[in-house]
């Protein structure tokens, strides 16, 4: 029971800092460095695609989905970090797409509703935003294919339970990981220009150290509106 306590209180004990509470220090300052490699990437994505391309179909589309891990705890070790799981998650997509070869790029956020609590010791909202490369290959009218692959930042907002009154005291942070992903999803245009899409995504998150695994799958829908441009 003592050496189960032990380890149950190892990560938290680099979170409190000068001016309050900081969680996951080492992670957290790696923070610019993670959102530069994200950002390098993603715009020279798009200004290469945007400077190409002339006949466009644009997609906007809302969503929701859950989050499910692959992983299972062991009974042989004494503590666990949380399975990063469940959920409701809204999400906001938008895709860009060449008439030509049916090449594109996809950008999308996903956060999560309620904050889901952390053994108690404080409450965790994940986020995920990604920009891809998008492939729609050509099906019968009302179907369609999304295939996207690419990178994204993968964010956990963290806020302490207990209130923070001392002047300078700061009772959240954030925890940024550079992440890589696939998806793909089904479409069917059920009126006109509007479509559903079943969907599925795959997160490999670097460093995951806050939780059990760097992998997280991502499944739902998403009802969206094609918008057509010459």
């Amino acid at each position: 029971m003592t050496a189960s306590l032990v380890i149950l209180e190892q990560p938290f004990r680099r979170r409190r800092g000068v001016a309050g509470i900081v969680l996951f220090g080492p992670q957290t300052a790696t923070k610019g460095a993670v959102l530069r490699k994200f950002w390098i990437i993603a715009s020279t994505c798009i200004f290469l695609f945007t400077t190409l391309a002339h006949a466009q179909q644009v997609d906007v589309a809302v969503g929701w989905s859950t989050l499910e891990s692959p992983y299972k705890a062991s009974d042989l070790v004494n503590f666990h970090p949380p399975l990063e799981k469940g959920g409701f998650f809204p999400n906001v997509s938008v895709d860009v797409v060449r008439f030509k070869h049916r090449l594109g790029f996809n950008v999308e956020t996903a956060w999560r509703y309620k904050q889901a609590s952390y053994y108690g010791y404080e409450n965790y909202r994940p986020i995920f935003t990604d920009v891809n490369a998008l492939f729609q290959p050509k099906l019968p009218k009302k179907f369609g294919l999304d295939i996207t692959a690419g990178v994204g930042i993968a964010s956990n907002l963290f806020d302490q339970l207990s209130s923070c009154n001392t002047p300078g005291c700061i009772n959240f942070t954030s925890s940024n990981h550079f992440m890589e992903d696939i998806g793909g999803g089904v479409r069917y245009n059920f009126f006109r220009h509007f479509f559903v899409r079943p969907e599925g995504h795959y997160y490999h998150i670097q460093n995951n150290a806050q939780f059990n695994t760097d992998n997280v799958f991502r499944i739902g829908a998403s009802i969206g509106y094609i918008f057509v441009s010459k």
